[in-house]
């Protein structure tokens, strides 16, 4: 895969087609809805908005070349993943039909979304179908209901729950060649999870990749990037993140936002130096208020000995893989796929 730099782009806001912007529109307006000031969540008001079939159910009949299932791992806490199959691979039995694993988090400032919902699972049946690969999409618990490390434990034990559970999925499935991958929240997820993967044994799970799309990182500071484009992001805000990253620390625990599981880069970082950490592909884009924290993250893991790949995209905003019109949306799967074929490449 290609290394993209030079992520400032001449334009002085982004361009996005009606489409977009009208979902943004929404977007936003459900988001901040559901905000309370108290640090809670009004999930009645988002249940209310499923009714406008903001939900998709799974579907065991091939739909985009793509069949689902929703595999329960803990109801008491409804820890579930929704499992993705490329339908042209089924009947596959050979080592070199054998498919990578992605393990995937969504995004919603650790607070809101899941897998049933229609861009996540609209973008994972992209990658299964595109990588192709087998897709785990996992349904974590939310803050500020579930605080720090839920989160965290939710994903790390879907791992485990694969890993000592082999048969969950399909036989073409090749575990010994698995990602983790997130975006936003989720990236910040995916990159502990697979942090405390590398310290722990499994017995057919081996990670060999990260895909980090626009990671949700932070910190006490505030990045030129914060300040430069608090009036042109058009999904994340100072406002917004600040009251999500409080919704996610647990109260009177004496953490600020330059934990480490939050400024992952910053002077509290903990060290990757000895970790088996795998390859990582960090996605930026140009109009996105953390991009400053994702650079960081991104320069943090060169420097801790790690292999890591930039790639930007100078005229997108947060989350612009979600909506499928963009032209970058597509040229964003292209790069995971690469990435994907070029780790795959190296395991013997």
């Amino acid at each position: 895969m290609s290394e993209r730099k030079n992520s400032h782009s001449g334009d002085k806001r982004p361009v996005l087609p009606l489409k977009t912007r009208i979902s943004l529109f929404f977007i936003n307006t459900a988001s901040d809805a559901t905000r309370r000031r108290d640090g809670t969540v009004n999930r009645r008001l988002l249940h209310f908005f499923d009714n406008f079939s903001l939900r998709t159910p799974a579907n065991p009949k091939p739909r985009n070349g793509v069949r689902t299932t929703d595999v329960a791992v803990d109801p008491s806490r409804d820890l579930w993943f929704r499992l993705f199959v490329p339908s042209h691979s089924e009947s596959a039995g050979s080592d070199s039909q054998l498919l990578p694993l992605i393990v995937f988090f969504h995004g919603g400032g650790f607070v809101h979304l899941a897998p049933d919902f229609k861009a996540y699972d609209a973008v994972c049946r992209r990658f299964a179908r595109k990588s192709p690969a087998v897709v785990v999409s996992v349904n974590y618990r939310l803050a500020p209901e579930h605080r720090y490390p839920a989160q965290y434990d939710d994903g790390f034990d879907v791992l485990r729950y694969i890993d000592d559970r082999r048969d969950i999925l399909p036989e073409n499935a090749d575990l010994s060649r698995c990602f983790l991958a997130g975006d936003s929240a989720g990236a910040n997820i995916a990159h502990h999870v697979t942090t405390r993967a590398c310290e722990s044994k499994f017995t057919h799970i081996k990670i060999i990749g990260l895909i980090s799309i626009q990671p949700f990182f932070g910190g006490e500071e505030r990045t030129e990037s914060e300040l430069e484009l608090a009036e042109l992001d058009a999904i994340v805000s100072i406002q917004r993140t600040d009251w999500m990253w409080e919704a996610f620390m647990p109260p009177g625990g004496g953490m600020d936002r330059d934990h480490e599981v939050i400024n992952v880069s910053g002077p509290k970082a903990a060290d990757i130096s000895e970790l088996d950490f795998p390859a990582t592909m960090v996605v930026v884009a140009g109009f996105d208020s953390l991009k400053d924290w994702q650079k960081k993250y991104y320069e943090w893991l060169k420097k801790s000995g790690k292999e890591a790949y930039l790639v930007e995209y100078p005229k997108m905003i947060h989350a612009f893989y979600v909506f499928p019109e963009l032209e970058e949306s597509t040229q964003l799967i292209s790069e995971t796929k690469q990435f994907i074929e070029k780790q795959c490449s190296k395991v013997v």
